[in-house]
């Protein structure tokens, strides 16, 4: 599966795309109806927030997207968040189906 990075005036790195797919990967193995993943990095400009590195996924799955944003002091933080976060989501989502 790919994995579609995006930086938003952040430079780019493959320590963190690594990490990210690795994490990223542990969703895969558990949820095989993954279409496509989409994954944004950005900073914010505030100087009065410590949380400002951003990191959003987004995970496509039949009939529906899912989406998780964390704000975190780092990039690393901020990934481990938003993919439990979306590890929340994509259990629900699968109980919706389970219902049907």
């Amino acid at each position: 599966m790919n994995i579609n990075f995006e930086y938003d005036h952040v430079s780019a790195s493959d320590r963190l795309e690594i990490f990210t797919s690795e994490k990223i990967q542990k969703l895969i193995d558990h949820h095989d109806n993954i279409v496509a993943i989409d994954v944004y990095f950005k900073t914010h400009n505030s100087k009065a927030d410590d949380d400002g590195r951003v990191c959003g996924i987004r995970l496509n799955v039949p009939r529906n997207t899912l989406f998780a944003e964390t704000s975190a002091e780092n990039f690393e933080n901020a990934v481990t968040e938003t993919v439990n976060e979306l590890q929340r989501q994509l259990r629900r989502y699968k109980e919706k189906l389970r219902s049907y």
